[in-house]
């Protein structure tokens, strides 16, 4: 079986922390990011492909222009995706960074890259979890866009609690996890995953980024969360 480098790196650090009681093995929170692809608007151009993965986005209007990720493609990066958070954003080139965090500290449990995309963000959360140990009583908090079914059920398949922000209507939450103090605290803990993004972007240089392709983007991201996990240690430990 072949290991990558940021992977072996990524488990060191976690041994460590684990070993120093410095993470939660039962409390997570989950959350994503836009990462800026290495490559321009001005190499988005037609391509032959009727590739209609449903990880590819709708079409923005370019001057008059429907450019779509089912008919468009970059020629400097085919993996990145047109794609925009919310609305009155501006649709950029992209890929998407997936955080796992735990609680009692705010450092990172699992990192992964995706292709840009809604379902994505659920799909690759659900997946970092998946990869964790099963214990009773494990819960994840997560923002308003994770309340849908398909993030929930798959975190009861797990096992694990979603103590997800729950949506003013049509919430997939029920008033008795609302109500309940351990949800109340994985509401407040789950913004310090802001702080992870943060980092990762300003002193990680992951703003904007620097390597093309999925396969290059995903050692990126989990070499520079290990990085961040390194960072926190001498706070910690101090």
């Amino acid at each position: 079986m072949a290991f990558r480098v940021d992977e072996l790196l990524f488990d060191a650090v976690k041994k460590q922390a684990y070993a120093k009681q410095l993470m939660s093995r039962d409390h997570f929170t989950v959350d994503g990011t836009l990462l800026e692809a290495c490559a321009g608007m001005n190499s988005f151009k037609p391509t032959d492909s009727d590739d209609d993965n449903n990880s590819r986005g709708s079409g923005e209007n370019f001057h008059g222009e429907n450019r779509s990720n089912k008919t468009y493609e970059s020629t400097t990066d085919p993996d990145a995706r047109l794609y925009r958070k919310g609305k009155g954003k501006e649709a950029e080139l992209s890929f998407m960074g997936h955080l796992l965090t735990e609680n009692r500290n705010g450092l990172i449990v699992d990192a992964e890259a995706s292709l840009a995309g809604t379902a994505n963000e659920w799909d690759s959360s659900v997946t970092l979890l998946a990869n964790q140990s099963t214990r009773p009583g494990q819960t994840v908090g997560a923002d308003k866009g994770y309340d849908t079914n398909e993030f929930e059920e798959g975190c009861w398949e797990l096992k694990i609690t979603p103590h997800v922000a729950a949506k003013i209507a049509g919430s997939k939450i029920d008033g008795r996890t609302t109500s309940s103090d351990g949800y109340r605290t994985s509401q407040r803990k789950r913004k310090r995953v802001e702080e992870c993004f943060g980092w990762m972007k300003s002193f990680g240089l992951m703003h904007k980024l620097r390597h093309r392709g999925l396969k290059n983007v995903d050692w990126q991201f989990r070499l520079t969360a290990a990085a961040y996990n390194i960072s926190r240690f001498k706070t910690l430990m101090a």
